[in-house]
């Protein structure tokens, strides 16, 4: 190491007391060239001219220059005001598709913060402390859910989106003035057209998912039975504890960040337009930090899709009821009220339907007499028996 008290050192050894520049090598341990060079300092510039020189490079090969600090600034302006994501890796894979030198994420956080760009954050949660789960293969499960916002006059608008768990690829976002059950069982449908049909299925406990919190007054709602016909497993998060669908509500946030960011559609037709647009930029233009970044649409490419499990669970279920007047009763079946046909003997006379999916069983619950048997047909609201006891 040259200390400057050391070369000071050196010149005095040499010009003071007269010692050999050999001698002054070998006494400080340094190479003659060195002596002879911290002479020819002290010569030309005095003491000041032995002190220790920077090593540094005149020119540093990775300094980050000023047309690529205003780049990547640039890019930052432009995502916030679109309101999409614009975090350092967000910019460093714009860069990268741009063909531009990609810079670690620490030194675009540190250009964006000394730009000014970056808000001061509360401190978060560790995401250590989130017990994740994520789907080995595309397919595998689907999270979908229903959230809303509001057009320009203030109706409130509903979205159903299904967002897939291992890509976070998006596979439907559809705006409604309310959503159906219908609607999510028409989605479904064509998401199995498109996609191939899922393994599972992940939402809320929402009277449009499931009717297991509704007293099993009307047995399976018809996205419950749609599942059960296709073998796909349906799973509902614990109520009260949204963090089961995490990704799908962090996927909210995202898209009413976005949407926030644009003019306040009108219609829902001008909002579809919108949610259309987001979804292309979503799935194939926003890398995705758990994703490798990648984004969703390669991530769901990537690998092959799962698909259902070999299984059918029927529907096991008893519902008490009274013949009105015209001889039926009533049974709801897949979210869907239907009217079977028992005869009009019997009015007035309360009876108890045994239900076996589609198949349902009544007698009179007094003296246990069965009285007719009932096959569902989903495209008539009367329902005829297809036997009958004609012993009364």
């Amino acid at each position: 190491m040259n200390s400057p008290h050391r070369n000071l050192a050196i010149v005095r050894y040499v010009v003071d007391q007269g010692h050999t520049v050999a001698e002054a090598a070998q006494h400080f341990k340094v190479s003659r060239q060195w002596v002879y060079t911290i002479l020819h300092r002290f010569e030309a510039g005095g003491e000041a001219a032995v002190q220790p020189r920077s090593k540094k490079p005149c020119v540093n090969p990775r300094a980050v220059t000023d047309s690529v600090r205003h780049e990547i600034t640039t890019i930052r302006i432009n995502l916030t005001k679109a309101g999409f994501d614009a975090g350092p890796d967000t910019i460093a894979s714009h860069l990268r598709r741009q063909g531009m030198h990609v810079l670690s994420t620490s030194t675009i956080r540190r250009i964006i913060t000394a730009a000014g760009l970056v808000k001061p954050q509360p401190q978060k949660r560790p995401k250590s402390s989130y017990v994740r789960f994520e789907a080995a293969l595309p397919n595998e499960c689907w999270q979908a859910d229903v959230t809303y916002c509001y057009l320009a006059n203030g109706q409130r608008v509903e979205i159903l989106d299904f967002l897939d768990d291992h890509s976070r690829y998006l596979l439907f976002i559809k705006a409604y003035p309310i959503c159906t059950g219908v609607d999510v069982v028409d989605a479904m449908q064509q998401l199995i057209s498109t996609y191939g049909t899922p393994q599972s299925t992940l939402t809320d406990n929402g009277m449009i998912f499931t009717a297991r919190f509704a007293g099993m007054r009307g047995g399976r709602n018809g996205f419950e039975v749609f599942l059960n016909k296709h073998h796909i497993q349906q799973k509902n998060g614990r109520p009260g504890h949204p963090q089961t669908q995490g990704k799908i509500e962090r996927f909210h946030q995202t898209l009413k960040k976005w949407l926030k960011a644009q003019p306040t559609a009108r219609t829902i037709t001008q909002l579809q337009h919108q949610l259309d647009a987001f979804a292309k930029y979503y799935n194939t233009q926003r890398p995705h930090r758990a994703l490798a970044k990648r984004t969703p649409y390669e991530a769901y490419t990537h690998l092959p899709k799962a698909s259902p499990l070999t299984r059918t669970d029927n529907e096991w279920r008893t519902r008490k009821d009274k013949v009105d007047k015209a001889g039926r009763v009533t049974l709801r079946y897949a979210g869907r009220l239907y009217h079977l046909g028992i005869g009009r003997p019997y009015s007035g006379q309360k009876v108890t339907m045994v239900i076996v999916d589609k198949h349902i069983t009544t007698a009179l619950t007094a003296t246990g007499e069965i009285l007719t048997e009932h096959v569902i047909d989903e495209t008539r609201d009367y329902q005829k028996p297809i036997w009958k006891n004609t012993q009364k």
